[in-house]
């Protein structure tokens, strides 16, 4: 026969070991929202700062940057239980379970400003053509990369080096940049780019006599080495990979002369160049274009979407009669609404120099401006350096 004082006791005990069991199942929910709401916070400020710097652009004033260094987050979750008895009635000897509990955060985030060596080479120093062609095997459209990259198309007319500029006050050099860059993406469109790096193979012969045992494990490191008795020399030979080259055929069916001679053309020119050379007899050949493409940085990119907001905005340019179907040949590289209001529906939108600026995410070219801004912020993301996690200017906030 059990007594009833003990059978509440046992009851209680019951109790605290859910409220255990429950602590322990409640941590993880909350540390995933937790972390879910710190990347969508740093996401959004991202976004915003990115519209906000293109506002600055577009009235001629300096951009900013701010990088979130690091965020450091301690949770401390607190359970409480017990026993007492009731305070009515007759029952007052009869104990009954008391639970309690509590969540604390505090977060400490460090923002550190983009300044410095650090403003340098993220923001001012050209891109180079390994990041551009690493968007293009991603799918990104030609067309909108370059037209976003590229400052300017460079040309060889009658052996004289012409370079047309992207910059709608230029006229006549938008207006070719555009055309080049929709038989580009006219030849991408069929799935007859290439954006490859030339590979060759180097060859060096040296006399036998001259290498030593430990030096021929040394060249076996890094060389095919092949022996020739008939003059006691060995052949070292090394496959390298050269320079990027755009075309319209696969470079590896070219003669290794030629795809060494094709390299060395590219090698002479500045890192953030990217060669291209369509040629006759292939998708896209009824208009033949060897050339180059000088890529620009970030804040170049920036200035030149703020100034075609209303400064320098830009205009229609029809393909070439020679280039093959396009699917799409938007007039602007990104459409900027600039509203006295905030528009409805926009999930993007910042207030900066008395109006809102959002994204045009509405009408036929809905998807094109989308794309170009997410990619405007991987552009962003692929300028970043390590933050230093330490040292000033920089501001801490604690929650």
């Amino acid at each position: 026969m059990h007594h009833p004082f003990i059978d509440q006791l046992l009851r209680c005990a019951i109790g605290l070991l859910a409220v255990l069991n429950l602590a322990g199942c409640l941590s993880p929910p909350t540390l995933n929202r937790a972390v879910l709401a710190y990347d969508e916070a740093i996401t959004d400020a991202i976004s915003k700062q990115l519209m906000i710097n293109i506002a600055r652009a577009q009235h001629h004033e300096p951009i900013h940057f701010t990088g979130v260094a690091n965020v450091a987050a301690t949770f401390d979750f607190r359970f409480n239980a017990g026993a007492g008895p009731t305070l009515t009635g007759e029952h007052g000897r009869t104990l009954v379970p008391i639970f309690g509990g509590s969540v604390a955060e505090n977060p400490t985030i460090s923002i550190t400003p983009i300044e410095g060596e650090e403003f340098t080479k993220r923001l001012l120093t050209p891109f180079q053509e390994s990041k551009l062609t690493l968007l293009l095997r991603q799918g990104v459209d030609i067309d909108l990369l370059l037209r976003l990259m590229a400052k300017e198309l460079r040309l060889k007319e009658k052996g004289i080096e012409v370079a047309y500029r992207n910059n709608p006050a230029d006229t006549d050099g938008y207006d070719m940049f555009r055309k080049v860059v929709l038989h580009l993406s006219a030849i991408q469109d069929a799935n007859r780019l290439y954006a490859e790096a030339l590979t060759f193979e180097r060859t060096w012969t040296i006399p036998a006599e001259s290498v030593t045992a430990e030096g021929f494990a040394a060249l076996e490191q890094q060389y095919l080495i092949t022996y020739n008795s008939a003059d006691r020399t060995y052949t070292l030979r090394k496959p390298m990979s050269g320079r990027i080259l755009i075309t319209n055929y696969d470079p590896a069916t070219l003669p290794e002369k030629e795809r060494i001679r094709l390299h060395e053309t590219a090698d002479q020119r500045p890192v953030n160049d990217v060669s291209f050379d369509i040629r006759a007899g292939h998708y896209g050949g009824d208009w033949p274009l060897q050339g180059d493409f000088r890529l620009r940085s970030f804040n170049a990119m920036l200035n030149f979407l703020g100034r075609s907001v209303e400064e320098e905005a830009e205009h229609h340019v029809e393909k070439d009669l020679r280039t093959p179907p396009v699917a799409e040949n938007p007039v602007k590289t990104m459409d900027l609404l600039v509203l006295d209001s905030a528009p409805a529906g926009s999930d993007l939108t910042v207030r900066s120099h008395g109006h809102h600026y959002a994204i045009n995410a509405a009408g036929p070219q809905a998807r094109w401006n989308r794309e170009a801004f997410k990619l405007l912020s991987q552009l962003f993301q692929m300028t970043v350096t390590d933050l230093p996690r330490t040292g000033v200017p920089s501001i801490t906030i604690a929650k």
